[in-house]
């Protein structure tokens, strides 16, 4: 029989490796965004973010609703904007 804490340390582990995964991504984020500046080019890709979107709602297999996809992704995209504008890592609010 699976346990609440047992359930919740599994939680716990794979929040660590998204926290992980997230930083991976941010890391990349920051180097998209100075090759942006260098060639002149905005931060926002409206049709790029789209594009994803559909193909990560498409993809998700549940349980996750397609508005929370939406979701949970803009606020990745959001911060991964705040970054490329900033250009440069952070690790303090």
């Amino acid at each position: 029989m699976t346990t609440l804490q047992g359930l919740r340390e599994r939680i716990d582990r794979l929040d660590d490796r998204l926290l992980t995964l997230l930083n991976r991504r941010a890391d990349l984020s920051v180097r998209v965004g100075r090759i942006k500046r260098e060639k002149g080019l905005p931060v926002v890709n409206r049709s790029r973010e789209a594009g994803v979107l559909s193909r990560l709602v498409r993809e998700s297999r549940g349980p996750l609703t397609a508005a929370s996809v939406r979701t949970i992704f803009r606020t990745i995209f959001r911060q991964s904007r705040k970054l490329q504008s900033s250009g440069r890592h952070s690790r303090k609010d």
